[in-house]
């Protein structure tokens, strides 16, 4: 008999959800080698301001900068148990002439804080181009159905038309919103630097002596290096754990909505007016063959849902960062800030998707506002009756009648709306172009305007400044 070769749990979210690019930036390569820039910078700005490091140390010190030997740094850490100086002496042993001063008068959150600053900079970043490239695909379809009158609700029952360009226009803003915070995000962004065990800085002025200049020109250089303007004013041992609560109300916002959107695409799916892209094998159910169930929408829901979970963890580690700092911070971090961005990644991966190639059926749309239309027509319709001569109090005696028995045959036989009929066949309305009464567009206010109007004020501009970026294109797992 033989045995089955058992693998362990694999992350569903690396597995098949989010892009190679987002699942690459949290992997072991990306992290470590992070740590080894954060050592360069050190060693740099130590060096500029007097330290005794040679350019040949620095010089061995990049070329491992991405040639890395997490092998070894994994034996060190089941020795030491503790995975900052197993990767000092990882690196170490590839840069023996710069052994002596990697890691020179600083604590492991020099490295590590720094190394996630940058991290979640790109991450940032990558957020920042997926989001605008979502916006530009959903305000394709926007412009394209700008004018399409459909029926609009509020508590989910029919009130005043909007057209379908001008529904797809709410929920872009909201994603505009999401990526005005995510750009106030890295715009605020800052390094931790070098700020020592406790954020004193009492290391790094023992290491020059107590220049008090060039502690303050270290903790400058070194941020400069990191290509960041500023460094946070004050900190413990960590940078602010304020700031990842503040990044995952970023991403919550994104996944919040994601959600909505998604939802009402469902509700329109079901409504038979909008659907999301279908494969010509796909499959929708195993049991029941005919369906076409918006699967990739419901998958954006749980992704975007899952995130917006975890945005109380920050906020709860922010809250209980004893003193100077606890570690109770650490394995919550390593959790909660990949995963968030893996979730929104693959959440707007599968937006993008859904925007490029979303069905609309303007006879369906047309069918289900026409079954409500004459209803909302009445007060244009009693508008026009007073003009012709009419009783202003009796003729909307005879339309609320007339309403009633109309509502009464759609609820009661399921039969069509029959008002039009009705009213045709009153005296009273005798004379009133009931048929251009209906006329949809009459009804959609200045919704197709206002779809000009936000392509010009709000998506150009993101355009224009997200212009030359990547497509970020990637295939959908359905």
């Amino acid at each position: 008999m033989t045995e089955t070769q058992e693998t362990p749990y694999q992350n569903p979210l690396i597995e098949r959800y989010a892009s190679r690019e987002m699942a690459f930036h949290w992997g072991p390569q990306r992290r470590f080698a992070s740590w080894r820039k954060v050592w360069i910078a050190l060693a740099e700005a130590e060096q500029e301001l007097g330290i005794a490091i040679t350019d040949a140390q620095i010089e061995q010190l990049k070329s491992f900068e991405n040639n890395l030997n997490l092998d070894a740094a994994a034996k060190y850490e089941r020795e030491l148990r503790h995975d900052v100086m197993a990767h000092v002496h990882a690196y170490g042993d590839q840069c023996p002439d710069a052994r002596g001063i990697i890691h020179l008068g600083a604590t492991s959150c020099f490295v590590t804080d720094n190394a996630d600053l940058l991290l979640i900079r790109e991450a940032l970043e990558l957020t920042a181009k997926r989001l605008a490239a979502t916006i530009d695909q959903m305000a394709k379809f926007a412009a394209e159905h700008r004018d399409l009158p459909c029926l609009a609700f509020t508590h989910f029952q029919p009130a005043q038309p909007t057209t379908v360009g001008k529904r797809a226009c709410l929920w872009i803003y909201d994603l505009v919103l999401d990526l005005e915070a995510i750009e106030h995000r890295l715009e605020t962004l800052r390094a931790r630097s070098a700020k020592g065990t406790t954020g004193t800085q009492a290391s790094f002025l023992e290491l020059f002596s107590g220049d008090q200049d060039k502690v303050r020109a270290l903790e400058k250089r070194i941020a400069e290096k990191l290509s960041f303007d500023s460094v946070y004013a004050v900190t413990g041992q960590t940078y602010p754990r304020k700031v990842d609560a503040q990044l995952l109300d970023a991403l919550s916002g994104i996944g919040q909505s994601l959600h909505k959107i998604a939802t009402d695409i469902r509700l329109l799916a079901g409504r038979k007016e909008v659907e999301e892209p279908f494969e010509k094998k796909q499959i929708g159910s195993s049991a029941m063959a005919y369906k076409r169930n918006p699967m990739r929408s419901e998958r954006i829901c749980a992704l975007g849902r899952f995130v917006m979970s975890l945005q109380s963890s920050p906020a709860m580690t922010a809250a209980t960062q004893w003193m100077e700092r606890t570690l109770d911070d650490s394995a919550n971090r390593r959790l909660v800030i990949p995963q968030a961005f893996l979730a929104i990644d693959a959440a707007l991966v599968l937006m993008q998707n859904v925007a490029d190639g979303m069905v609309v059926y303007p006879a369906t749309i047309a069918k289900n506002l026409g079954a409500e239309l004459p209803f909302m027509a009445t007060e244009n319709i009693l508008m026009q009756a007073v003009a012709a001569g009419g009783d202003r109090q009796d003729l909307h005696e005879q339309i609320r009648v007339h309403s009633q028995a109309a509502a009464l045959e759609v609820k009661q036989n399921a039969g069509d709306n029959d008002l039009l009929e009705r009213l045709k066949g009153d005296e009273n309305f005798a004379g009133i172009d009931l048929e251009a009464a209906i006329d949809p567009h009459a009804y959609v206010g200045r919704a197709p305007q206002q779809v000009d109007e936000f392509m010009e004020a709000i998506i150009a501009p993101i355009r224009q400044r997200y212009s030359g970026s990547d497509s970020l294109s990637v295939e959908v797992t359905v």
